[in-house]
């Protein structure tokens, strides 16, 4: 069982792959939001991976999160996750996004705990 308290934290650089433009979610040149919320699920992911049993992954199913200021291309952006809470399957993570003036993203995101072959022939059973 993952005890609370796991923190994950990841870093990169906003470029011409992860702006609004580029995503489609916007036309301006900044970071987009859904790029924002796709590292905030890959670092939580990443955070409670190695303590998985095998043949076990994550999965997200909940996003609850405020995108609170701009960021331009060519600065960091640093996300941090914490564990808040389990309870069996279901884990709960506090999520943060950082960019090099300060805070630019917040809220909570929930993962379930899978198994892998279990999940994936349930996924595409009726193929």
């Amino acid at each position: 069982m993952l005890e609370t308290g796991i923190k994950g934290k990841k870093t990169i650089k906003v470029d011409g792959t992860n702006t609004a433009d580029a995503f489609g979610s916007g036309n301006l040149p900044v970071f987009a939001t859904p790029a924002m919320i796709a590292m905030m699920e890959y670092t939580a992911a990443s955070s409670v991976a190695p303590g998985l049993a095998e043949g076990q992954s994550t999965v997200g199913t909940l996003v609850n999160v405020k995108h609170l200021a701009a960021t331009p291309k060519g600065m960091n952006v640093t996300f941090e996750t914490e564990l808040t809470e389990t309870d069996r399957r279901r884990l709960v993570f506090s999520v943060k996004a950082y960019d090099e003036r300060g805070l630019i993203g917040e809220g909570t995101h929930e993962r379930f705990i899978v198994d892998i072959e279990k999940f994936m022939s349930k996924t595409y059973r009726d193929e």
